[in-house]
């Protein structure tokens, strides 16, 4: 089959948008060929006042906020229309995301495997394409034309930091450094999904002891399994698949972004910060096509497109990655060692149950053996965010037969640990994946995946002392070698990519 066999509907409308003080709403329409329509309703709520439906930055706001679910489908309707209030900003960061994002949910959904997939369906050909979005996207504004949108200038504070939280390793660490170097801001968006299970524990600590500590609610989660639904491309029984899969969804962080904007736009925040380390930047190729291995969402590559669409915006906010130098098992290191405190929040699982009033870890996943293995290789005990004996056990014994969800590098040098330290067995499967790879625990740093340009000036400093405590070495990639190297002031001024002159005036 060839790539527009997958437009399966003639229009998707996001419509109807409604801005309340906490509160906005937008529908969600599908048309199908026999002019039947399906409706829906996309909602994000908040616990403060964030809105003022006579302002336009409000209402401009809101109206990115709805649309991002819809970025989702490009593959599949023939018009997608957006009707609310949008600059020549927004447009083209629409366009330009929704293309990107059918690229990758073409490569990595439907080229792919995919056991949510009904036949022919999974048979899809490669084709390299000028463009892969089917839809044409129109604006319209039939609510708000009569507010007239400026270009915002208000400064923001660089010592403060919005963290979108999830309660894994990566935001409690990105949490728990912040604490020391500025003003942390922690916002955990409920998505009303499963995904909110792993926020709880995290959540209700630091609501407890951090009065930053922001939560807004949003449907997402139901918006994206009814359009599921819809498609007659999925199984009808999807929801009883068990995978580490969504059947057809990448572009959702930025769903929970823009749900956490009018948080840092209120508090003056000037750095979101998004917790992703070394592996997830990545761009790699599929029988022609470019894309973006991993999650383009997860990417340095987002984070700076996010910047300088907050720039081209008027908006004075820096997006990044605080970890962007680190592995995840050098990750853990820090926060364990560290912030035992925080550590114990962390839940790291796909199917994590409630019980006692905190959320546990399922211990059979493969989430959950990648976390026993590397507490277990960092000599600390996995017990201490909710693992049993009996998971321990059995989750170090999985490792001796199954693989994990790494990169070859990091799978190796976890396994060489394990393996060295006699905890798991030594057989085929262990030996062939144990190798010695230093710089997993040491500062990686590359023009691709962890460049300096990425990250303010102002943060390096106090951060790299911290990190330089907990790693081995700081090396840098030179003819495809790790080369060791002394991270010094000439790295510290090294200008950040956007306050650069010429970045301000693209």
């Amino acid at each position: 089959m060839d790539i527009r066999s997958l437009v399966v509907f003639p229009l998707l409308k996001v419509h109807n948008i409604n801005v309340e003080p906490k509160r906005v709403k937008a529908v969600y329409t599908i048309v199908k060929n026999d002019g039947s329509e399906e409706k829906n309703e996309l909602i994000y709520s908040y616990d403060n006042t964030y809105f003022d439906r006579k302002n336009p930055n409000d209402v401009n706001l809101a109206s990115m906020m709805v649309v991002q679910v819809a970025l989702n489908y490009g593959l599949f309707f023939e018009n997608i229309e957006f009707d609310g209030l949008f600059d020549q900003a927004d447009q083209r960061f629409l366009h330009d995301m929704m293309e990107n994002t059918s690229r990758e949910i073409l490569v990595n959904k439907f080229l792919s495997k995919n056991e949510f997939l009904k036949p022919p369906f999974d048979t899809i050909t490669a084709e390299k394409m000028d463009r892969y979005s089917a839809a044409k996207l129109t604006f319209t504004n039939t609510r708000f034309y009569h507010l007239a949108l400026k270009k915002d200038s208000a400064k923001t504070d660089k010592s403060h930091y919005a963290i979108l939280s999830s309660g894994g390793k990566d935001s409690l660490l990105t949490y728990g450094l912040i604490k020391e170097i500025g003003e942390a801001h922690p916002v955990f968006i409920n998505e009303s999904g499963r995904h909110w299970f792993t926020a709880v524990n995290a959540y209700k600590y630091l609501q407890r002891t951090e009065p930053n500590t922001a939560k807004p609610w949003c449907n997402s989660d139901r918006i994206f399994n009814w359009m599921v639904r819809q498609m007659p491309f999925i199984k009808e029984n999807f929801q009883n698949i068990r995978a580490d899969i969504y059947p057809i969804r990448l572009w959702t962080v930025a769903v929970f972004l823009f749900g956490v904007l009018p948080v840092v736009r209120k508090r003056n925040i000037g750095n979101i910060l998004i917790g992703n380390e070394y592996d997830t930047t990545l761009k790699g190729n599929h029988n022609g096509i470019t894309h973006y291995k991993g999650l383009y969402d997860q990417s340095a590559y987002f984070d700076n497109a996010m910047s300088r669409y907050y720039h081209k915006k008027g908006w004075d906010i820096f997006q990044y990655s605080i970890l962007r130098s680190l592995s995840e098992l050098l990750i853990l290191k820090i926060l364990v060692k560290r912030y035992p405190e925080l550590q114990k929040q962390q839940v790291s699982c796909h199917a994590a149950h409630a019980q006692g009033g905190l959320m546990l870890p399922c211990g059979n996943c493969e989430k959950c053996r990648r976390i026993v293995g590397m507490l277990k290789a960092l000599d600390e005990d996995p017990k201490r965010c909710g693992y049993s004996e009996e998971q321990i056990k059995k989750g170090l014994d999985a490792l001796s037969k199954q693989s994990i969800k790494q990169l070859g590098s990091d799978a190796a040098q976890l396994y060489y640990i394990l393996v060295s330290k006699k905890l798991i067995e030594v057989n085929e499967h262990t030996r062939k994946l144990a190798k010695e790879h230093p710089e997993i625990m040491q500062l990686r740093f590359d023009r691709e995946r962890s460049n300096l340009e990425d990250m303010p000036k102002y943060i390096r400093a106090p951060l790299f002392r911290i990190f330089t405590k907990y790693s081995d070495a700081a090396v840098q990639l030179k003819d495809r070698k790790w080369q060791t190297f002394e991270f010094d002031q000439e790295q510290i001024n090294i200008p950040y990519f956007l306050t650069k002159e010429n970045e301000y005036n693209n």
